[in-house]
């Protein structure tokens, strides 16, 4: 390898927050051209990694070369003048500015002093082309799904001349279609000299795309191998320490009576005649594409989203849902697939989320009972193996799967009778998938009734007693666990 081949060095990088030694002497070199994959649990050092990069932390030790010089990114403007651009798992995007104003802001073309927005808007849309969306750029972005999103953001990454690309779980919210869209820019770029990082928990994604795999684990920098040298058990072994054979922990468990069933539930612009049930001690499992109306029917269930006409009973009686809290009254709890908007307050301490829902059972006379709460808390920090320096450490500083443990701990403490689940594995490496699977399983041998949303294959196949399919709206089919097969659930999900 010749000098002039390597973008970036990171060499005997060290960084401590109170508690915690995020990173630990860590290197990395990347080179020109080359599509690097980093892989390692939540918690490993990825994302601290990645911020150093990005100028939101500044390494306690340590030295980043770019092409050979020394540099300090003390701000992400230096981040960007380096020409490096990074697309972070949270979206960066201003919903109520449109697509082009987001692309290009504060770097707006201008002519005689002003915004130049019919170019601005040109060049947004040869952008958005590229990266094969074809709405309008003055589209507000709020009103964009979330798989449009990402795409604006690879827009806006490619919008400057970039070096380097670093891209946090960027396929997570994407379709099969969209996802090999992006392997193709992805290419292009590469092609083009421009390195791309590209962090996933996704086996299958590392071994398609990638020229080279750096793994991580505790802090450490493990390895860093070629791609073509190795193979997903031997990444799987350097990520954890140790084998895994068995990521699916479902365990057989005795299903008894219906706990919810619902009939012919429409709402008013897309869910059709939607009828299920879920047992005590049975995790169905919700199959399909995105944008087939399972969140849809969860949010609808829950009482997020209205419903114009059905039925819903619990434990044979009819009950009416309008609102969450008649919901949480009815014994259901709710883990969402956007842990960060719609299940965390990021501010809040850990003990604070876990304790939220079911916080008036920590009442004693008008007060918290803060001894009660902390009790708790450890309880489900020893039991779900939550990662945290102690119970007052902000769920903002998590990793993203040890945030997941903290949204599960709050809604187990509720004592649920029914549990919908809907992506409890996004965005959470193989062995904390093992973990959250072996407390579904858990739930379920107690007899609670789940319900689970995920987009990946295996895990709806490994973990579910029965599948339902659901495709624009509406249910296509339905497979018990010894009949299903992938081909099975693909042909129900694109009729």
């Amino acid at each position: 390898m010749h000098k002039e081949d390597v973008f970036l060095e990171v060499h005997n990088i060290k960084k401590s927050f109170p508690g915690v030694l995020a990173l630990d002497n860590v290197d990395l070199i990347v080179k020109k051209g080359t599509i690097l994959a980093l892989v390692g649990e939540n918690g490993a050092g990825k994302s601290t990694l990645m911020k150093i990069l990005s100028g939101v932390h500044s390494p306690d030790e340590g030295e980043i070369l770019i092409e050979g010089r020394p540099v300090k990114i003390e701000n992400p403007n230096v981040s960007q003048g380096c020409g490096i651009s990074i697309i972070y798992q949270e979206l960066n995007l201003i919903p109520n500015m449109n697509i082009a104003e987001n692309i290009f802001i504060g770097k707006e073309p201008r002519k005689k002093g002003f915004v130049d927005k019919a170019l601005m808007h040109k060049r947004a849309t040869e952008l958005i082309n590229k990266v094969g969306l074809t709405v309008s750029t003055k589209t507000p972005v709020g009103k964009l799904s979330a798989a449009q999103k990402q795409m604006i953001e690879v827009a806006k990454a490619i919008s400057s001349s970039v070096k380097l690309i670093v891209m946090d779980e960027p396929t997570s919210s994407l379709t099969e279609k969209e996802t090999q869209k992006l392997y193709e820019i992805m290419r292009t770029l590469k092609e083009q000299q421009v390195a791309v990082i590209f962090i996933t928990h996704r086996m299958k994604e590392i071994f398609q795309i990638s020229d080279e795999i750096a793994v991580m684990r505790d802090g450490k920098m493990i390895t860093t191998i070629p791609t073509k040298d190795t193979n997903e058990a031997q990444v799987i072994s350097h990520m954890v320490g140790r084998e895994i054979n068995d990521i699916f922990a479902k365990e057989p468990t005795e299903i008894g009576e219906i706990a919810l069933e619902v009939k012919n539930l429409c709402t008013r612009d897309f869910l059709k005649d939607v009828s299920f049930f879920v047992r005590r001690g049975e995790i169905v499992g919700f199959a399909g594409l995105v944008g087939a109306g399972r969140s849809e029917v969860m949010r609808a269930v829950f009482g997020i989203d209205r419903i114009t006409s059905g039925e819903i009973l619990i434990h044979n009686e009819n009950v009416r849902i309008r609102k969450t809290e008649d919901a949480f009254k009815l014994n259901m709890g709710f883990v969402p697939e956007d842990r960060k908007e719609q299940a965390l307050i990021l501010s809040m301490s850990v003990k604070n989320n876990i304790t939220l829902a079911a916080l008036l059972s920590f009442r004693k006379r008008l007060f918290i009972d803060s001894t009660m709460e902390s009790e708790v808390t450890e309880k489900y920090i020893q039991q779900l193996q939550i990662r945290t320096p102690g119970e007052d450490q902000l769920v903002m500083n998590l990793s993203g799967g040890n945030q997941q443990k903290v949204v599960i701990g709050k809604w187990m403490e509720t004592k649920p009778e029914i549990m919908i689940m809907d992506e409890p594995t996004r965005g959470t490496d193989v062995n904390t998938k093992k973990e959250i699977h072996l407390l579904m399983s858990r739930l379920a041998k107690s007899g609670v009734a789940i319900i689970m949303i995920s987009s990946e294959m295996p895990e709806i196949i490994g973990m579910s007693d029965r599948i339902i399919v659901m495709a624009g709206g509406r249910i296509t089919g339905e497979l018990n666990r010894d009949e299903c097969s992938q081909e099975k659930i693909m042909k129900m999900a694109i009729s």
